[in-house]
């Protein structure tokens, strides 16, 4: 029978049912991959294995493969080349990843002859060597292999591996053609899909081997880049915000007069991609008054000068006293503050009750996250080791509103998440009261964190838009040595 689906349709099935990802994996390599294959999930879904069969023996013929016998690749393409082989009559063989050390202790089993031809069934390709260790153990028996059917090829080399080891692969569907029908079909944007074909571009394999895990020696992704595998709307948006006005400075505002933090905001809202504030060091004579023109003038300001507005608000209590802290109180957070941050102290309730006021409220969870409180930058500090961990944990867990971390370095290998840094300065030094600093290029090139966060050395500044340029260009030019 003739497969009832295009390939196209096929592909955005594929998709529907989350057996292509797009976002951040780690591979086997240990590389950061923006996409991943998991096509296990196609056995639960018996029409659509259906479907892929029939495509890959429609393959077969189209490419007049000669064969006795089939084989597919343990173990994702051994349901494929069951339906095969079931619907078209043609004996299967199967391969043993290890082989047992009672009855046989065959690696393949069925029958077969020596000198009969087989058909190698695989769901992905990346760099071949699944297929060919299954050629090897084929050959061990005296079977022969000319071609292999493959659903999915990753164009990282494997094709070019194999064809040098006298193996024809055949793809029904290769990685150009699946980002195309996705793109086409409004599935994905064009940074996702740029960003892909440079990871496929920089990561070929060689000589059957996959790239090697080098932590050390992988190219950093650039802002706009982190854009497009961002999973939380806000992230997108601060990265391309860095990216598009080049700056990773945030401006801690932490003064008490909040007619002046406007004034400030209005003329450091060109170099920033964030402004922080404390809402509750500010004083306040008239809240009714306070609350109507403080949120909606700092959100005029942040609409003119793309920036986000940071309350540093550190919830850390249970859930339904958060919830009543940033969705009312007297400062009513939720209304003005794109970003918050939070303790994991009292455990994941804290961001249920937070989301809880943004799933529930005017404000959408696509335009509010938080940050989680992972480490701090005053010596003492208890935010630390398994601490850490657990903050790492969480912010995992809740990938829906938590877009990163307030930490004194890199806490999480995903770069997804956004790394901020307290206490920066121009130059290595202290308060007298606990607080330490450290300079931009040690924060952004030495540490790994994104934004520089950057109180004092600003405000309290003689010429702040001045001090604030300064800090603009140490950060970014910390940033570009990072990426090369």
């Amino acid at each position: 029978m003739a497969p009832s689906m295009s390939v196209e349709e096929l592909i955005l099935r594929l998709y529907e049912i989350q057996a292509v990802k797009f976002g951040s994996f780690t591979l086997k390599s240990g590389l950061q991959s923006p996409i991943y294959f998991d096509l296990r999930v196609i056995v639960s879904h018996p029409i659509l294995l259906q479907e892929v069969s029939e495509h890959v023996w429609q393959l077969a013929t189209q490419v007049k493969a000669s064969f006795v016998s089939v084989c597919g690749v343990p173990y994702t393409a051994l349901p494929i080349a069951t339906v095969v082989c079931v619907n078209h009559g043609v004996p299967m063989l199967l391969r043993r990843k290890e082989a047992k050390d009672y009855g046989t202790k065959k690696l393949i089993e069925g029958q077969f002859q020596p000198g009969d031809l087989c058909l190698v069934i695989e769901d992905v390709v990346t760099s071949g060597s699944s297929v060919l260790d299954t050629v090897e153990a084929l050959s061990a028996e005296g079977l022969l292999v000319r071609d292999a059917i493959v659903l999915l090829d990753r164009e990282q080399g494997g094709k070019h591996m194999l064809q040098e080891k006298g193996i024809n692969l055949h793809c029904v569907c290769s990685l150009t053609q699946l980002l195309s029908v996705l793109l086409a079909n409004g599935k994905l944007d064009k940074d996702t899909v740029d960003s892909v074909h440079r990871f496929v571009q920089l990561n070929q394999t060689q000589d059957g081997a996959a790239p090697p895990s080098t932590k050390h020696l992988k190219k950093a992704l650039t802002y706009g880049e982190r854009a497009s595998l961002a999973e939380h709307p806000l992230a997108k948006k601060l990265f391309r915000i860095m990216e598009d006005k080049q700056t990773n400075l945030c401006v801690a505002v932490d003064i008490v007069d909040w007619q002046k933090l406007l004034q400030l905001a209005e003329r450091l809202g060109p170099y920033i991609c964030c402004l922080k504030t404390h809402v509750d060091i500010l004083s306040v004579n008239n809240f009714q008054s306070f609350r109507s023109t403080f949120g909606p003038q700092l959100n005029e300001l942040a609409v003119r000068y793309n920036f986000l507005i940071f309350e540093d608000r550190k919830f850390a209590d249970i859930g339904n006293t958060v919830q009543h802290q940033y969705g009312g109180g007297i400062y009513y957070i939720s209304d003005w503050a794109h970003i918050v941050t939070a303790h994991a102290v009292s455990g994941p309730g804290v961001i249920e009750g937070l989301k809880k006021v943004v799933n529930g409220g005017s404000a959408t969870s696509s335009n509010r996250g938080c940050l989680l409180i992972a480490e701090m930058s005053s010596d003492g500090a208890l935010a630390t080791g398994g601490y850490t961990k657990a903050c790492v944990k969480i912010a995992k867990q809740h990938k829906d509103f938590v877009l990163g971390f307030i930490s004194q370095s890199q806490v999480s290998d995903d770069p997804t998440f956004v790394h901020m840094t307290p206490g920066v300065q121009s130059e290595e030094a202290g308060d007298g009261l606990g607080q330490h600093y450290n300079t931009p290029k040690e924060v952004i090139l030495g540490r790994k964190s994104d934004v520089i966060i950057v109180g004092r050395g600003v405000f309290s500044s003689e010429n702040p838009v001045h001090q604030a340029q300064l800090y603009q260009q140490a950060g970014w030019e910390a940033y570009q040595q990072r990426l090369q």
